[in-house]
């Protein structure tokens, strides 16, 4: 069984295609591969060059390869669906064009859902109708992903979007056929929900594609659910901390995996807010030594 470690363009606080405060991608490429990674995801279309004849060498040069792309969107608002759709597509494109298999999906952050995130009881719903059209558009890029491009598409909840606590993940999958849509299990966002990472592991391992590597720090998560945080200030705050030091037991989630026979990538993601000084570099080797020491 092989297990490969990767990070993403969000442990550098890439959350969209351009910031003023963001690093230059050759620069997230060179901290990347100096960390000790051999893969990273795209980041959001758009970040890094979408011209494979930019971007292979680049990656060639460090010896990196694109492991996935997120389609981080509003699935929820039917006002953007032509935006989805060309995210969608444009990630699908380059991810085929660098031999990538991952193609994840996210529901934005909702100004419906930001103030509950980890606060399930209080969750504002999606009615009836619209849950069938949000349903209705994941499935349709799923599909698009799966059998246009020969993607592998999963499923990513998020905190402060409409697919964030376990029971609407749980019941996306009851009705979308998992030949088209896997899950791709965050491990931070699920304990920022409210719920555990282990035992969702146990019931859906099966459908598991692909996982994203996050740690939540208690004392933060306890504070900005208090407070109704908005995400990025939680992000601020470091609720998302260096792996090994929050509530996410990776050891345990080592085991699962290798029980499973899992294989494939699973990708580092420490989100951050790159307005605010840090270390992503000094994150990023601290989370690839951590991952070492217990078998990964």
């Amino acid at each position: 069984m092989t297990i490969k470690i990767g990070n993403a363009p969000c442990s550098w606080g890439i959350e969209f295609p351009s910031d003023p405060s963001y690093p230059k991608w050759e620069s997230v490429l060179d901290q990347c591969a100096g960390a000790g990674y051999k893969g990273i995801e795209l980041g959001p279309i758009g970040f890094m060059p979408e011209d494979p004849n930019i971007l292979a060498p680049a990656l060639s040069d460090r010896k990196l390869e694109i492991i996935g792309g997120v389609v981080f969107r509003a699935f929820h608002d039917p006002n953007m669906w032509d935006d989805v759709m060309d995210a969608s597509r444009r990630t699908c494109e380059a991810l085929t064009a660098h031999g990538a298999q991952h193609l994840v999906l996210i529901d934005s952050i909702s100004s419906r859902r930001a103030p509950t995130a980890g606060r399930a009881a209080e969750a504002t719903q999606l009615n009836k109708t619209e849950w069938v059209a949000f349903r209705n558009r994941i499935a349709t890029i799923a599909k698009m992903g799966s059998e246009e491009y020969g993607l592998t598409v999963g499923i990513h909840a998020h905190a402060a979007g409409f697919m964030d606590f376990e029971p609407e993940l749980e019941r996306l999958l009851s009705e979308v056929d998992e030949n088209i849509l896997k899950i791709c299990f965050d491990t931070g966002h699920h304990s920022y929900a409210g719920f555990d990472p282990l035992d969702f592991m146990d019931r859906y391992m099966n459908r598991i594609s692909y996982m994203h590597f996050k740690d939540i720090n208690p004392t933060v998560k306890a504070d900005v659910v208090a407070n109704r945080t908005d995400f990025y200030k939680a992000c601020g705050q470091g609720i998302f901390c260096n792996l090994g030091q929050g509530d996410v037991d990776f050891p345990a989630v080592r085991k699962r995996l290798l029980d499973a026979g899992f294989e494939g990538w699973c990708t580092v993601e420490q989100d951050c807010d790159p307005s605010i000084p840090g270390t992503p570099l000094e994150d990023a080797r601290a989370n690839r030594h951590y991952l070492q020491s217990i078998g990964f």
